[in-house]
């Protein structure tokens, strides 16, 4: 008996479509099948479940409203039994809140009706790249170091939040590594190998934010000589983070807005939109939510920014990690060198608060390799500068009121504890008594994760 030892063809891409207007889902099979993908058909969400459960998917292209129910419900039918299909669905034109609703889910992505055959497209090639196995989470030879509870959660919603074409805010203290890992999640998504663009938005002058952004026309303006792309055009088919988000003008937050709903852009002296597809990462040190208070950020931009939440920890949080952090470093760092810490060294790193975090820290390992007479790293080399607030809570044991911002989050949280308990948890009448809205208590019950259960104790 031979054996058969030809190659086993590959099979083809499979997408489930779920819809309950049959022309809908004829349109979408005609321009899938030329892409060389089967394709199944669904009519309503339990269909859809049946279909799902029985067969292997690539992919799960689904309408938000349907007769028996609502295409969010696939998405955490996919979530909760673990499929392992990225799953995309179509909203409403202009409805943004089902939009962030889906992406918040679990949603690859999502397409706005009438659904543009470029972008469905588009969409479907990014979520068939989706690498199926991964690994730890590094960028060439940097890592996320540390090993503390905050450190790991990062690093795991990093490998979540890579599989999905939802915007990410990633919030943290400067020098936290919030570059670092926006870069992190970009090697590990569908577009790894597609452009990432990073913007400081606080560097770029506001006369000119428009025509960075979107590009601009021969003759647009004096001196625009000839065509020229912007940020969404060089970062099409990839990522665009925009670090320091908050440092965008008020104006230019409407712009930025309708590019993110329309995927389309404007060039400055343009008549026509053109479409991107980019996927939008945001970072900054300031709290966002605070500034929407304050009315110096749009509310409808930061909820769309603000999709998936991701928090840096400060190297204060991470403190019994320093040692190890900073072992770590110095060994990148010293090269051919034979050079270690002095017992006497690492604990006095463990004693700094380190307000520039991992890029403060870095800093001061390369000035002590470039200060140190001989192999071993004292305190001398350090110069470390003394951190008073810890040697109050270490030492004699009296709150230390630094950092400013750890000491007023305890403040108010105490406050607004004490007001709920007086008012058995009315959160309309706590309000009244802090002298704050109703939806500026929730927002700071929810930012200080402030519980019911908390509140009643």
């Amino acid at each position: 008996m031979s054996l058969d030892t030809r190659p086993v063809k590959p099979r083809n891409p499979r997408v489930l479509l779920v819809d309950d207007e049959p022309d809908i889902l004829e349109l979408l099979e005609l321009a899938l099948i030329p892409m060389g993908l089967e394709v199944a058909r669904a009519g309503n969400v339990s269909e859809a479940r049946r279909q799902l459960d029985s067969a292997h998917f690539d992919l799960c292209l689904t309408d938000m409203r349907m007769p028996d129910g609502e295409g969010l419900e696939l998405v955490r039918h996919i979530n909760e039994r673990n499929l392992d299909v990225p799953v995309a669905v179509i909203t409403a034109h202009g409805n943004a809140e089902n939009a962030v609703a889906a992406l918040k889910a679990g949603a690859f992505d999502y397409l706005s009706k009438p659904v543009a055959l470029d972008q469905l497209r588009a969409l479907v090639k990014s979520a068939l790249k989706l690498p199926q196995t991964y690994g730890s989470v590094k960028h060439g030879e940097r890592i996320l170091l540390g090993d503390s509870a905050a450190m790991q959660r990062a690093r795991d919603l990093i490998e979540r939040v890579a599989r999905s074409q939802a915007p990410v805010h990633i919030s943290g203290e400067s020098g936290s590594g919030k570059e670092l890992a926006a870069r992190l999640i970009v090697e590990k998504s569908a577009r790894h190998e597609q452009p990432f663009i990073a913007v400081n938005c606080g560097a770029i002058p506001e006369n000119l934010m428009e025509s960075e952004f979107f590009g601009y026309r021969k003759g647009a303006f004096t001196g625009a000589e000839k065509d020229r792309e912007g940020f969404f055009q060089a970062a099409n088919g990839g990522t665009l983070l925009l670090d320091e988000v908050a440092d965008l003008p008020l104006n230019m937050q409407v712009k930025l807005l309708r590019a993110i709903q329309e995927k389309k852009v404007r060039k400055v002296g343009a008549t026509e939109e053109e479409a991107v597809d980019v996927r939008i990462i945001s970072a900054t040190h300031c709290n966002l939510a605070e500034r929407v208070q304050q009315g110096k950020f749009r509310q409808d931009l930061y909820y769309r920014l603000n999709v998936i939440s991701l928090q840096m920890p400060s190297l204060r949080e991470m403190r019994d990690d320093i040692g190890d952090i900073a072992s770590q470093m110095l060994n990148r760092l010293r090269g051919d060198a034979a050079v270690r810490f002095s017992a006497e060294a690492l604990h006095a790193l463990t004693r700094c608060d380190f307000p520039g975090n991992v890029r403060e820290l870095e800093n001061i390992i390369e000035r002590a390799l470039a200060l140190r007479t001989g192999e071993i790293i004292t305190p001398d080399d350090l110069q470390l500068v003394p951190t008073e607030s810890f040697e109050k809570r270490e030492g004699t044991g009296q709150p230390g009121k630094y950092p400013l911002t750890d000491y007023l989050d305890r403040i108010e949280r105490e406050a607004i504890v004490e007001a709920l308990g007086q008012t058995g948890f009315n959160r309309t009448a706590a309000a009244k008594i802090l002298g704050v809205t109703f939806r500026a208590l929730r927002y700071r019950m929810e930012r200080l994760s402030i519980t019911d259960k908390e509140s009643a104790n």
